[in-house]
């Protein structure tokens, strides 16, 4: 009796043990929970003193038929969203593969600029835009279409004047005053004329001069 006595006790205790070992487990996590419970609860009543705070804020401002109103022009307008969001992903995907790009050409962009402002282009930009706002407050807009007008007109008289021929004749004619010392010239009547035209240069001289004059005649209006 005894030994079986004790046997059934060993079997109890040995059961009690195995719910002891399963009871464990719970009661740890139970106390975690506790525990999570009485750090988060201080949390929890600020966030909801917070948002309080902020609804009492906008109550002056907030209508529950602007709420409305609002849910019905999203529902009217979701296809629009959906477009929206839509582009907004392709934008996004666009953003991603310029990138790279992005990385390798901004530098050099910058570079370029800083260049640029090295030279003093960004200066000259400034100078020029002070210029044409003292333009603008000189002048008239009817006055300033007929400036640019005549400089339309004028860009096409030098570019006739830029022909190589042109050039050539402007240039040699550029040469001449250097080579003249009009100190030495002395008052020259009709003898003297005529005894000048056996001087080959003279001569030479004469018969550019008609050249010249004979060109001249252009300038008559309706020629």
């Amino acid at each position: 009796m005894t030994q079986k006595k004790l046997s059934r006790e060993d079997l109890i205790l040995e059961r009690l043990e195995r719910l002891e070992e399963k009871i464990t487990p719970l009661s740890e996590s139970a106390r975690s929970v506790s525990e999570l419970r009485e750090e988060l609860a201080p949390r929890v009543n600020e966030a909801v003193h917070a948002l309080i705070v902020g609804l009492a804020d906008v109550e002056a401002d907030f209508q529950l038929e602007d709420l409305s109103y609002l849910m019905k022009k999203v529902l009217r307008n979701i296809n629009n969203l959906n477009f929206t969001l839509d582009q907004l992903k392709n934008l996004i995907d666009f953003a991603l593969t310029a990138e790279p790009l992005l990385k390798s050409s901004a530098p050099q962009v910058i570079m370029a600029l800083d260049e640029l402002e090295q030279q003093g282009v960004f200066r000259m930009m400034g100078v020029m835009v002070d210029v044409l706002k003292k333009i603008a407050a000189t002048y008239s807009t009817a006055e300033i279409q007929q400036i640019g007008e005549g400089l339309v007109r004028l860009l096409g008289i030098v570019r006739k004047l830029t022909t190589p021929e042109a050039l050539d004749l402007l240039e040699r004619a550029a040469g001449i005053p250097a080579g003249v010392d009009v100190s030495r010239a002395q008052p020259v009547g009709a003898f003297g004329l005529l005894g000048a035209m056996g001087d080959p240069a003279v001569k030479q001289g004469l018969g550019v001069l008609m050249e010249l004059t004979r060109g001249l005649s252009l300038l008559k209006a309706g020629t």
